[in-house]
């Protein structure tokens, strides 16, 4: 009952979206289960039961999985104690584990202008197409993922040249379209229309068959379309949304704008990018300065 109301408290008040929802919601039933293998409930763990439990995930789970785990709780018991369910807040004494800094991946823009800019990596078709243009809204733009697959054709202007995103916790914001991507989309639209497919999605990225595209098949376009410029293990959307933020920051833009198309709510959230900057600059500074 206590995991129901709280499912209902972070969708319909704290709007989450539905992946963190999911994502929390498996913590809790994970912990649940732990609770209930040592005969306690919810209004009964003390900061030892907890203190136990994160001993039993770090066997099987990394810092920063442990960590997510822990702030799913933490929501979880600050809702009980605002409701008056419970009395207790084991988590009081807990603190997160350390986990080593890891800064974001991001690609060269030269090598993303040369993937985009050569015919030769994307077919004719209107698969190849929509692969191309999955790619250039994702480095033109540094949208997420979820926020890519929510974008419908009537949030893109494309007399404005914008694109309306509905990010985290449905938080919606206007991002700009450079003129590659405004044509790119118009010849998209034209040739989705050729396709005549027999379904009323009007979802934007369509999957051959005029179906919603999902994350599954994003994964493979970026993955396939990467391994032909890098060679770095990781090749994930969410490398493009990097390389968007440091290319702008590389190139002067200021951090509060890229905050903003970002849609961070919190200025830390973008200022990480700004240590791949600076370790630009000192690479520039050692090959340029007579005394370095």
């Amino acid at each position: 009952m206590f995991i129901t109301r709280f499912s209902h408290h972070i969708e319909y008040e704290k709007r989450f979206s539905k992946h963190t929802i999911s994502a929390y919601l498996q913590d809790l039933a994970q912990f649940e289960s732990f609770l209930s293998s040592r005969d306690l409930d919810f209004g009964s763990v003390g900061h030892h039961d907890i203190r136990a439990w994160l001993v039993d995930l770090m066997a099987s789970s990394g810092p920063r999985t442990v960590n997510r785990k822990l702030s799913s709780l933490r929501a979880f018991y600050k809702f009980l104690n605002r409701e008056g369910l419970s009395s207790v807040n084991p988590l009081i004494q807990i603190k997160a584990l350390k986990t080593p800094k890891r800064l974001p991946v991001a690609l060269h823009q030269n090598d993303l202008n040369k993937l985009l800019d050569q015919c030769d990596y994307f077919s004719s078709d209107f698969g190849g197409l929509r692969d191309k243009l999955v790619i250039e809204l994702l480095f033109g733009t540094g949208i997420r993922l979820s926020e890519l697959l929510g974008i419908r054709e009537k949030d893109i202007n494309l007399y404005e040249e914008t694109i309306l995103v509905c990010g985290k916790r449905n938080k919606q914001r206007l991002i700009p379209l450079n003129k590659i991507l405004v044509e790119l989309i118009k010849r998209y639209q034209k040739e989705k229309q050729n396709q005549d497919f027999n379904c009323s999605s009007d979802m934007l990225i369509l999957t051959e068959k005029g179906k919603q595209a999902y994350p599954g098949l994003i994964y493979r376009i970026v993955t396939k379309h990467l391994s032909y410029i890098t060679s770095r293990e990781k090749k994930s959307p969410h490398i493009l949304r990097h390389s968007f933020a440091t290319n702008l920051l590389d190139n002067g833009a200021d951090l509060n704008a890229v905050k903003e198309l970002l849609g961070h709510s919190s200025l830390a959230s973008t200022q990480v990018y700004t240590h791949n900057s600076v370790e630009k600059l000192k690479t520039i500074y050692k090959q340029a300065h007579p005394k370095a």
